[in-house]
């Protein structure tokens, strides 16, 4: 049954209460429920890495998700993937714990997840080195501090606070293959954060119908 129906409205105004609804949510709960990390906060990520899956100095892992979309009005392919469907592209930095604590949300469902990180505001300034990140920290067993990082897969660039994976072309010594399993593992978190929220919100296992500037 519809909320046009059950409340006796058009669907005009659905849509525009739901609309006000949403900003209002956004508005007053986002700085609870995501607010931006201090350094305070990056170190305790980082941490929580080191802890919990085995890899020092992780400020983060970043992945995309291709959220299903009914194509919005008078668009030509942009929102269509790869997989070949129409979608928008999630992209998010998740904690240790399955957190998010960054997410971009809006863009083309055929923009690859580098691409959409080099033009946000969140990598603007993660490559331009602005981000109230720590920039170095101790590791276990070592005596130098070693630098931050975030972590992603192959589709992202290698940078000096960017990690991915050695390639898998290429004939690996017995260090970089387990240089790939930890990244591998503490990548992780990432795919099922997407995974516990696509559970919680049955939202995303059907094409949603929304406009684009929603």
């Amino acid at each position: 049954m519809s909320l046009s129906f059950s409340f006796r409205i058009s669907p005009s105004s659905v849509g525009i209460i739901v609309r006000e609804v949403l900003q209002g949510i956004w508005l007053e709960l986002k700085d609870e429920f995501l607010p931006a990390p201090s350094e305070t906060s990056w170190k305790s990520i980082a941490k929580d890495f080191q802890d919990k899956w085995n890899f020092p100095n992780c400020l983060g892992a970043l992945d995309g998700k291709l959220v299903q979309i009914q194509n919005f009005a008078n668009q030509g392919s942009e929102y269509y993937n790869y997989k070949k469907y129409f979608s928008t592209n999630l992209l998010a930095c998740v904690d240790a714990n399955y957190r998010f604590v960054v997410v971009i949300i809006g863009a083309h469902g055929s923009e690859s997840d580098s691409g959409i990180l080099e033009r946000s505001d969140f990598g603007t300034a993660l490559f331009g080195d602005s981000l109230n990140t720590p920039k170095t920290l101790p590791v276990p067993e070592l005596s130098p501090e070693l630098p931050c990082v975030f972590i992603g897969d192959q589709g992202f660039p290698l940078k000096p606070n960017l990690m991915r994976p050695f390639p898998l072309d290429i004939n690996l010594t017995l260090n970089k293959k387990v240089f790939n399993y930890r990244l591998s593992r503490a990548r992780r978190v990432v795919e099922n954060a997407f995974g516990i929220l696509a559970v919680r919100f049955r939202i995303f296992h059907v094409p949603i119908n929304a406009k684009e500037d929603l």
